[in-house]
C-alpha cells in the first residue's frame, strides 16, 4: 500500500526587523511626545533660571559702567572741578520743584533754572558714558550708576536723577531727587529700598567728590503728598524714590537722607573703589545642569522609543 507523499514545508520567510545580526547597532529615533516634553522643559527651566540670570548680568554690566567711570571722569571736558562748578551754578539758579502722579513710575520734575546757558545734559557728563555719579547704599547691597532724566531707558540702566531737583553735587538749600525702578525681573534696582532704616547712610560719588547721607526719614506716600520732596533752608538733601506696591504703583517709597559733613574718613577711603563684581554664577550651571539632564533623558528615551516603533510595525506585518 503506497502512501501519499508529504507536503513540502512552508517556508517562513522572518520579518525584517527579525533579521537585524545581532552585532547591529540599536536603533535611535526620539518619539513626537519626547521631543514635545524635551522643549518644554527647556522652556520651564529657563523661565526659573530668566531672573537669576539676567539679574547677575544686568549687575555685571552696571559694575563695568562705574569701574570705567573715574577714567572717563579723568579724561573728561570740560574737567571735573569745572563740571562741578557748573552744577553748582545750575543748582543755584534752579526753581525747584517736584510732582508726583498715580500710575507712574517716577515722579516728574517740575522745577526749572533761570540760566539758558546751563544746559542739564551737558552737565555732569563725559564723553564715553552719559553716568553722571555713583550711589551706593550698603544696608541693601546697592552700587549703582546715575543717569541724567528719568526715562524707561535710563531705569531700565541704572538710577535715575529727576530733572527739575537738584543736581546731586551737594550744598545748602538742595534737594536731589534719585529714582529707580523695582521689582524688575532683570535687575535688583531699589526692590529692596523698603528695608533701608533710619540711621543707615548711603553715599553719592559724583566727579570725585564723596557726599555722604544719614537716612533721616522713611515713608510710603499718596501720589499727590509732594511735601517731602521740597527744599529745607539750610539743609542738603537727598531722597531715594520708588513705586509700590509692586505692580501697582499707586504709591511711592521715600527714603529722604540729610548731608554728614564732614564726610566719614571710611566713606573717603572708599570713594573710587571697585565695585563688587557678582559671584559665581551658578545660575549658569543650574542651567547648563539641567540642560544636561534634559539631553540625558532625549537621548535615553530615543532608544526606547526606537525599540517601541519597531515592534508596533512587526505586529502590524503579522496582522497583516
Amino acid at each position: 500500500m503506497s502512501t501519499a507523499p508529504s507536503p513540502a514545508p512552508v517556508a517562513v520567510v522572518p520579518d525584517a526587523d527579525d533579521m537585524q545580526p545581532l552585532t547591529t547597532k540599536r536603533r535611535w529615533r526620539p518619539g513626537a511626545l519626547t521631543i514635545v516634553s524635551a522643549l518644554l522643559a527647556v522652556i520651564g527651566l529657563s523661565i526659573v533660571i530668566y531672573p537669576s540670570g539676567s539679574s547677575w548680568l544686568s549687575s555685571y554690566n552696571q559694575s563695568q559702567l562705574i569701574r570705567d567711570l573715574s577714567e572717563q571722569i579723568e579724561n573728561a571736558s570740560p574737567g571735573g572741578m569745572e563740571q562741578l562748578q557748573a552744577a553748582y551754578h545750575y543748582n543755584d539758579a534752579l526753581s525747584s520743584g517736584v510732582r508726583l502722579d498715580a500710575n507712574t513710575n517716577v515722579p516728574t520734575g517740575a522745577g526749572s533754572t533761570s540760566n539758558d546757558t546751563l544746559i542739564y545734559n551737558n552737565i555732569l557728563s563725559t564723553s564715553g558714558s552719559d553716568v553722571m555719579a555713583r550711589v551706593r547704599i550698603p544696608a541693601i547691597d546697592v552700587d549703582l550708576p546715575i543717569y541724567h532724566g528719568t526715562s524707561d531707558e535710563v531705569l531700565l540702566k541704572g538710577v535715575g536723577h529727576l530733572e527739575g531737583s537738584h543736581l546731586p553735587v551737594g550744598g545748602s538749600d538742595t534737594h536731589s531727587v534719585l529714582t529707580a525702578h523695582r521689582g524688575l525681573a532683570q535687575s535688583t534696582m531699589f526692590s529692596n529700598l523698603d528695608r533701608v532704616a533710619v540711621g543707615d547712610t548711603f553715599t553719592v560719588e559724583v566727579f570725585g567728590e564723596v557726599l555722604t547721607y544719614q537716612v533721616r526719614e522713611t515713608k510710603v506716600v499718596e501720589p499727590e503728598d509732594t511735601d517731602t520732596l521740597l527744599t529745607v533752608a539750610g539743609k542738603d538733601m537727598v531722597t531715594l524714590v520708588t513705586c509700590t506696591p509692586l505692580g501697582i504703583n499707586s504709591h511711592r517709597i521715600l527714603v529722604t537722607g540729610e548731608r554728614v559733613t564732614p564726610t566719614p574718613i571710611q566713606d573717603i577711603r572708599e570713594a573710587g573703589a571697585d565695585p563688587t563684581i557678582p559671584g559665581f554664577p551658578w545660575w549658569a550651571l543650574a542651567y547648563l545642569s539641567g540642560l544636561l539632564l534634559i539631553g540625558a533623558y532625549v537621548w535615553r528615551s530615543g532608544y526606547s522609543d526606537a525599540k517601541r516603533a519597531a515592534a508596533v510595525r512587526r505586529r502590524a506585518r503579522r496582522r497583516a
